[in-house]
């Protein structure tokens, strides 16, 4: 027995410490919670009271003789004391003078109208709780997407080459959903249903303590009922909001390559996959359904079975007169047993939709606590102009700890300040990545990156960024007007200036025959545009921000001939006096750098101007000669 009582104290306490858990994000709702309470308290209070009254409403009701009040106030009070004897003796004693005094029509009139307006409060404070619930319920997923969102701006790019983009957004909404239901229902399990359960009990001891005895005995077997079902729903709910999360990402790239997937033919095959991870989440769900269900009708027949035993223990005391029990007070008795049923039900409800909450606050602190290596040092200085140049020493860097091979291996380089640097090499030599460390968004794993002497490490990062601008092989653009993916980041900006560098980059003209100019928004990912008109405002916008330094990643790979030429001739006009990290597999376009430098395998091998490295006859001969250049 003592053993099964510590195992069952040894799951209740880690649970207990998970449920209060969910409520520190109601921190900053405080005032809200505790209007809540009190409301949840008045309700449970005026819940049972409304009840009670049909007590002595019954005895009205059963008992014709006047004699018998009269007889009770010719005894009148015993000496006060803390009790439920003297306690009922007062109130019987109370409405026997009222009916002696003004008739039992007029009493009876006054005891409708109290269980009429202690109804109606009841009712008051239920929606009074509710009220001040909504807030903090929403006020809750609001707080949390802010900050998910925030973290994962925060986040380092490598975390996102783990992580799923569905299953992020699945985090970001189902799960959040359910962390709402999860403080709702914590809320009603803590402080309402519980209390409904113990202000019922005190009634029931007051009227009959030697009938509640057996309540207490009977009802924790509704309690292990309910906790044998809903055991398992933690787990079973994790496991279906992975398969959610896998959804959410199906979904999210069918979207993203509707195009690709229309052009290979390929509806059949991502209809499949995406079926095979529905046809699993939907037995999950089935699954986890089913047994949340089972739960509260399990709960309330076992409830049901108990007070039928009260009801025939109770019966028995009042046909043999044993006990202290009239019949009215039996009535009354059961009538308040009776309003324990809803809330057990409720805290069933509630357990379950707890177990499912907690599964979700896991997966949300996964990400709230995921570890960010780049942040800011203490006392990190900030940069606000670029004087001599970048410096690599010894750099190498791996994606992952433990990988067999660096990406980057021992890097040596020095870019000086306006000159231009290329960096050529096959795909997948490091380029990007070496080029992607100068803004911090990787850290060398082993050697140093400075910047003026200064190593990146020990550089505020919002400051070290405005000194760098990008433009990708990939064209980044959002769902916005033209002007405002050219000024994104900027929070003033000159329309004069937005103008001039749309027309460096040889934007200007395809714009001002756009519907509505600069004005026009552009769609998703920019697609209303073509793939070398996005290039041109990726590249207006970089141009616009106007940094000392440059990173530009294939960037003129997505034009045509001719906007290609007068973009190149745009950007080498810009590159002049700056310091210019330029990614190209298309050698024509870094003849003129001041230094190539030839990645291979993470290694730098080659260095030196175009004619130089052609004298060498090395691998920047050979990726020449195959592009056939003469």
């Amino acid at each position: 027995m003592r053993s099964t009582a510590k195992s069952n104290l040894c799951v209740l306490l880690p649970f207990m410490k998970k449920l209060f858990s969910v409520l520190k994000y109601t921190r900053d709702y405080k005032k809200y919670t505790y209007l809540n309470i009190l409301f949840n308290v008045l309700f449970s209070i005026f819940s049972v009271f409304s009840i009670t009254l049909a007590i002595p409403f019954l005895k009205l009701i059963f008992d014709s003789d006047v004699s018998y009040y009269q007889d009770l106030l010719d005894k009148g009070l015993p000496s006060f004391e803390y009790s439920a004897k003297y306690a009922s003796t007062w109130g019987y004693y109370k409405m026997s003078y009222f009916i002696i005094t003004y008739g039992k029509t007029t009493v009876l009139m006054w005891i409708c109208f109290t269980v009429f307006a202690a109804t109606f409060f009841k009712n008051v404070f239920r929606y009074f709780a509710m009220y001040f619930l909504a807030p903090i319920r929403n006020g809750v997923v609001k707080d949390l997407r802010n900050k998910m969102m925030k973290k994962s701006l925060e986040l380092p790019l490598s975390y996102f080459s783990d992580e799923r983009k569905g299953d992020m957004m699945s985090r970001m909404t189902t799960d959040v959903i359910e962390i709402e239901w999860s403080i709702m229902q914590t809320l009603e399990l803590i402080f309402r249903e519980p209390l409904l359960i113990i202000i019922s009990l005190i009634m029931l001891i007051v009227i009959s303590p030697y009938l509640t005895l057996y309540v207490f005995l009977l009802l924790p077997v509704a309690g292990l009922a309910v906790a044998l079902v809903s055991k398992s729903l933690k787990n079973r709910s994790a496991k279906g909001k992975v398969v959610f999360g896998q959804l959410f990402n199906i979904m999210e790239e069918t979207l993203g390559a509707l195009k690709v997937i229309k052009a290979f033919t390929g509806e059949r095959f991502v209809l499949s996959r995406f079926e095979k991870v529905n046809n699993e989440y939907n037995r999950i769900a089935i699954g986890l359904y089913r047994r949340g269900d089972l739960s509260s009708p399990i709960s309330e027949t076992v409830v049901l079975g108990v007070l039928m035993l009260i009801l025939f223990i109770g019966g028995v005391m009042v046909i043999d007169h044993t006990g202290n029990l009239s019949a009215e007070g039996f009535i009354g008795y059961f009538a308040v047993a009776s309003q324990i049923v809803p809330p057990i039900k409720q805290i069933t409800l509630a357990y379950n939709n707890i177990q499912k909450g907690l599964a979700s606050e896991e997966r949300i602190e996964k990400i709230l606590h995921a570890e960010n290596p780049i942040v800011n040092a203490v006392n990190a200085k900030t940069i606000h102009n670029f004087n001599t140049g970048i410096q690599f020493k010894n750099v190498s860097f791996a994606y992952h700890k433990g990988d067999a091979g660096y990406v980057l291996k021992n890097i040596n380089l020095t870019i000086p300040k306006g000159k231009t640097i290329a960096l050529v090499g096959q795909s997948g030599s490091g380029k990007t990545t070496l080029a992607d460390m100068i803004p911090r968004f990787y850290d060398t794993d082993l050697g140093e990156i400075q910047i003026d002497g200064i190593a990146l490490k020990d550089l505020n990062i919002e400051s070290l960024r405005k000194q760098i601008g990008v433009v990708t092989q990939e064209s980044i653009l959002f769902n916005d007007s033209i002007e405002h993916n050219i000024t994104f980041g900027m929070d003033d900006f000159d329309q004069a200036k937005v103008i001039e560098a749309a027309k460096i980059a040889n934007a200007h003209e395809f714009i001002m025959q756009q519907p509505n100019g600069y004005q026009t928004n552009i769609g998703d990912r920019g697609g209303k545009l073509s793939g070398g008109q996005r290039q041109r405002i990726s590249i207006a916008r970089a141009i616009l921000k106007n940094p000392p330094i440059l990173i530009l990643d294939e960037a003129t790979s997505a034009l045509d001939t001719e906007s290609e030429r007068l973009v190149q001739d745009a950007l080498n006009n810009l590159m002049k006096n700056r310091t210019s990290i330029v990614i190209a597999h298309r050698l024509s376009t870094i003849i003129n750098a001041d230094e190539i430098v030839v990645i291979n395998q993470g290694e730098l091998v080659e260095q030196g101007s175009h004619k130089q490295l052609l004298e060498k006859n090395g691998i920047y001969k050979k990726l020449y000669d195959m592009q056939n250049f003469k």
